[in-house]
């Protein structure tokens, strides 16, 4: 094979991250992580109303400047033996588009409107859109949900689309298209200027956007128009592709600005689980948690075991949206890191109104909350661990999604603490990840492995050992820091021709296992009773809200 060089690119929720790697063994040669400088500042986000949106002009600058450091790194002539490009995204993030592909926020009157930017995937601002949705799916002959869990979500495409056409009636006018953000950047990167001709993710259009080929792709225009006659507009005949598919070259405009050849191949592209799951080496029997923010659950599966069964309450089942040949299922938690996140940002609060500490100063003693609640919550034991809570407090997303449940925290009394309260939050992400897990093998879906990314799968071993003894299985974790830009990495060798299938680069790029953790047999059994404990949590808590919102 020589030398030959390929770029994978992870647009994370915070950041983007660039890999250069040796795509016959998988070595990374050089990485850079770029935040968004916008988002970072917190503009056009309204956590109050669930509103989170980026500006494209994030992912513009730090698309060039993660490339050009992380070529930079590299020894000479590395650059000249790149022969592929490939990315992931959140999604949906979508944005809408005129009719040259542009995102309307890139024009100076849109500029500052929230509803002309990115609409970032842990937005819920669409919940009433995504029950009309749900309803009209329901009241059909064919239920256009049914391979997609069951249930459609406000953090999916038509929901958000609705949604700021209401919002904003000016932008919907002026918009032509709307494009999720993992179709946007190989459609700017090989310089097309005509959205009919952007190419669409089977990953993205088959999770979040109801399309799938055995009704012949996206519902029937009819269908959208009895949503809204105007969503009909933003309906798309174009076809999907897998992941490996080459969309094309670099046009001159982006190999000049990235320092590449104009003859680099450009990939389509997938959400970014889907593509952490292949630079995990995911097969058939295995889950991968990637495991950050929030969580997703991948799982892929032989057509012959699933055929054409809806695998209910989950986020999708779509025909190669992981592996190309395989059916691809995703599940997940909204929140997960978020959860404790949430807890700092609570006890923070005195830190940085009552403590008179400023700066370095100020951020230095934020910093060492989580450490300092982690050293001591890894000193109770679990049974001392009297308090319970749900991990719902950005909605549940498996089993059966309901962005309106809220977190629970119970059993408190005047002996608790701060740590004992986060063990409770790292106990209740671990009993979500469970429910996730029961429900994949209550469904007929085979599991008897599970791998741990993400930061906390590499940071967290309070958080990955108690999933351990929660789930009673081992979590391998890989050797990578970068598993979704590796897998990225992955389909760029294989889009380049350098693999004949995904397969055959993931066995050859991947990591080897990094470390093991394996459950306590004791921790375990009182785990069993105590999930127990958290499932008519969930169920009270469940009606309760459903009560709030009547």
């Amino acid at each position: 094979m020589g030398n030959q060089y390929v770029i994978g690119l992870d647009f994370g929720s915070d950041s983007v991250r660039a890999l250069v790697v040796d795509a016959r063994t998988g070595e990374v040669l050089s990485s850079s992580v770029k935040e968004y400088p916008r988002w970072a500042e917190g503009l056009y986000c309204n956590p109050s109303a669930n509103q989170w949106r980026q500006h494209p002009l994030d992912y513009l600058e730090t698309l060039e400047s993660s490339v050009r450091e992380a070529l930079g790194a590299c020894p000479a002539g590395v650059a000249s033996q790149v022969v592929g490009i490939a990315l992931d995204a959140t999604g949906t993030t979508s944005v809408f588009t005129d009719r040259a592909g542009v995102p309307l926020s890139l024009k100076p009157e849109f500029a500052e409107n929230p509803d002309a930017m990115f609409v970032l995937w842990k937005d819920h601002s669409a919940m009433q859109e995504a029950d009309e949705i749900n309803a009209l799916c329901k009241s059909l002959d064919l239920d256009y949900t049914m391979y997609e869990g069951g249930i459609y979500s406000s953090e999916w495409l038509w929901a958000k689309t609705l949604h700021c056409m209401r919002s904003s009636p000016e932008v919907a006018r002026a918009a032509y298209a709307v494009v999720e953000h993992c179709d946007w950047i190989p459609a700017l990167l090989t310089g097309v200027t005509d959205a009919d001709r952007i190419v669409r993710s089977r990953c993205a259009a088959g999770h979040k956007a109801l399309w799938d080929a055995r009704w012949g792709g996206l519902p029937p225009e009819d269908f959208f128009r009895k949503l809204d006659p105007d969503l009909v507009r933003f309906r798309y005949d174009s076809p999907t592709v897998t992941a490996d598919t080459p969309v094309g070259h670099l046009c001159p405009e982006w190999a000049a600005r990235l320092g590449l050849k104009e003859t680099t191949v450009v990939a389509a592209s997938a959400f970014d689980p889907h593509m952490g799951a292949v630079g995990a080496k995911i097969k058939p029997g295995t889950l991968v948690r990637v495991i950050g923010t929030s969580a997703c659950d991948m799982v892929v599966a032989p057509y012959e075991e699933v055929g054409d069964r809806c695998i209910r309450g989950i986020l999708g089942q779509v025909d190669g949206s992981i592996l190309p040949g395989m059916v691809g299922m995703e599940a997940g938690q909204a929140s997960f890191g978020d959860v404790y996140a949430m807890f700092r940002r609570i006890l923070e609060w005195p830190l940085r109104t009552l403590s008179g500490l400023t700066g370095d100063a100020l951020e230095k003693a934020v910093g060492q909350i989580l450490p300092a609640l982690t050293a001591e919550a890894e000193k109770i034991p679990p049974e001392e661990s009297l308090l319970l809570a749900t991990d719902w407090m950005n909605g549940r997303r498996t089993p059966y999604t309901n962005q309106k449940v809220t977190g629970t925290l119970t059993g408190l009394t005047l002996a608790a603490s701060a740590p004992l309260v986060y063990r409770a939050l790292v106990e209740a992400t671990s009993f979500g990840s469970r429910a996730i897990v029961e429900h994949f093998r209550r469904e007929g879906v085979s599991i008897n492995r599970i791998v741990g990314i993400g930061g906390i799968a590499l940071k967290s071993p309070l958080v990955m050992q108690t999933m351990s003894d929660v789930l009673g299985m081992p979590i391998e974790v890989p050797d990578t820091t970068q598993a979704c830009a590796l897998g990225a990495a992955m389909f760029a060798a294989t889009a380049a021709g350098l693999y004949t299938s995904v397969e055959a680069a993931s066995e050859a790029m991947g990591p080897d296992i990094a470390c093991r953790y394996e459950p306590d047999p004791d921790r375990s059994g009182y785990y069993d009773r105590k999930y127990r404990d958290y499932l008519a949590l969930c169920r009270f808590t469940e009606q309760l809200d459903e009560t709030r919102n009547k």
